[in-house]
């Protein structure tokens, strides 16, 4: 189907893609952006969808578009009282949080849940979805301004991880220990998060915004009987396909009732994309970018 875009998302992996540092790449030229929001402009037999219809959807590249060419299984309808923005802002930075969540980490009620790059896409709606699902979460981010509005969405606990001891900071807070740590960040910051887990505790790898993939010393994962393991949220739905049914229907439920909701924290016009990128490449922003069109 055609789609007439009216709002788009930057994520952070628009900008590995663009610089060629992606799992996958992409041949040039192509135009970046991989989720949006706007109307139907018209639609091929047999899709649920007619023009004027208001939608959501995924692309693995094309949204920064006036229009945008979909799959009629990558879009979904926008709940009523949503706009464009937050529904463009909700999808790939909450399902990778949710699943990332409910079925890797399994966070139970009452789990202490650090969250690192908590002010990020990805991050701050893991604060937000870990408060919603009653975990206790701290929040850890690289500026006042960044943990107030992880303060605002809901965490219990803030640390500044450039300017305080993480791994000493978490265990303060916590008295024995995370139960999980969310990590979309990497870097310096991963092992001291990892030795901050209690016994038992699962540590989620997500991506590596810092910009180096850190090495962990498996003896601390072997002594302390942790968990580690990774979730890309391009193939969760093929590896887990139960786990991912269940989470965005519970996902979608969460967003329809006004329980969770993306926090736009930058909005740049379609002609200024290139700053938006750089806005994003440069760890300048918070909670979700998003490109009005």
């Amino acid at each position: 189907m055609v789609v007439r875009v009216r709002a788009a998302a930057v994520n952070f992996p628009d900008v590995l893609l663009i610089d060629g540092k992606y799992q996958l790449k992409i041949p040039t030229p192509f135009t970046p952006g991989s989720e949006l929001a706007g109307d139907v402009i018209a639609a091929g037999d047999g899709v649920p969808f007619g023009p004027g219809d208001r939608v959501v959807g995924t692309s693995f590249v094309g949204a920064f578009a006036e229009q945008a060419l979909l799959p009629a299984a990558s879009v979904t309808a926008i709940p009523d009282g949503i706009d464009y923005a937050a529904a463009a802002g909700f999808g790939v930075t909450y399902r990778t949080a949710y699943h990332a969540l409910r079925s890797i980490a399994q966070v139970s009620q009452g789990d202490w849940v650090v969250v690192l790059g908590a002010a990020g896409g990805v991050g701050l709606a893991a604060v937000e979805l870990g408060v919603a699902l009653g975990a206790r979460v701290l929040a850890a981010a690289s500026s006042p301004e960044k943990l107030a509005v992880c303060t605002e969405r809901g965490a219990e606990a803030v640390i500044d991880y450039d300017r305080e001891d993480l791994k000493a900071r978490i265990r303060e807070i916590t008295g024995t220990g995370a139960q999980a740590v969310l990590d979309p960040v990497g870097g310096r910051y991963a092992e001291p998060a990892l030795r901050s887990l209690a016994r038992g505790g699962r540590f989620v790898t997500l991506g590596y915004a810092a910009g180096s993939i850190p090495a962990i010393p498996l003896n601390l994962v072997m002594l302390k009987g942790i968990t580690v393991q990774g979730m890309e949220i391009r193939t969760f739905a093929d590896d887990h396909p139960d786990d991912n049914e269940r989470d965005l229907a519970e996902l979608a439920e969460l967003f329809a009732g006004g329980r969770v909701s993306p926090y736009i924290g930058a909005r740049f016009p379609l002609a200024e994309t290139a700053a938006a990128l750089r806005y994003v490449a440069d760890r300048k922003a918070i909670g979700k970018v998003i490109i009005d069109v």
